[in-house]
């Protein structure tokens, strides 16, 4: 967008403030209702930085795919559930909490020593068949194709697999 830097500025503050009280919502609620309408408001405050950033149709499969799918199957599966065989082993800590936990963390610091050691720099370059283009050639939806289907495939797989299971596991808790 062509905004002054100020006002630009401003919105990424209130928006950044917005994705971390809409994560610590989606943490701390004892609500799972209340969780699920947080974690689409982190969704809604993601995709407005796509509108900031000028990734208009990265913007649109955000608030198509996360909040319109994958938000409200959340929450149809949370209504479906039912809480009371649920709300009483909260305060059991079995073997799979710690592998799970132990899995997360070592997720969460090979991430952070991912971000930490890529050079950040030479992105808005791509390689296709030992050739240079600028970024200027290509249409925004023809970088997205190329950079998901050359820099970034094992990461969009991932995505789709997470993407995949989370949607099993919506199906399975809501026919419980």
């Amino acid at each position: 967008m062509g905004l002054p830097g100020p006002i630009h500025d401003i919105l990424l503050v209130f928006l950044g403030s917005g994705i971390v009280l809409g994560s610590l919502g989606v943490i701390l609620l004892t609500n799972t209702i209340y969780s699920a309408f947080s974690l689409g408001f982190v969704l809604v405050c993601i995709s407005l930085f796509y509108i900031l950033s000028n990734s208009y149709f990265v913007a649109a499969a955000q608030l198509l795919i996360y909040v319109g799918a994958i938000n409200v199957l959340i929450i149809f599966a949370v209504m479906f559930m039912k809480g009371s065989e649920y709300s009483n082993d909260f305060s059991i800590w079995t073997v799979g909490d710690g592998v799970t936990s132990l899995v997360c963390t070592s997720i969460f610091f090979s991430l952070i020593t991912t971000i930490l050691d890529t050079s950040w720099y030479g992105i808005i370059w791509t390689t296709r068949s030992n050739q240079i283009m600028e970024q200027d050639l290509l249409s925004n939806v023809q970088q997205i194709g190329i950079h998901l289907v050359t820099d970034f495939i094992l990461p969009f797989e991932l995505i789709s697999i997470v993407l995949l299971v989370a949607l099993i596991g919506a199906i399975a808790m809501a026919r419980q």
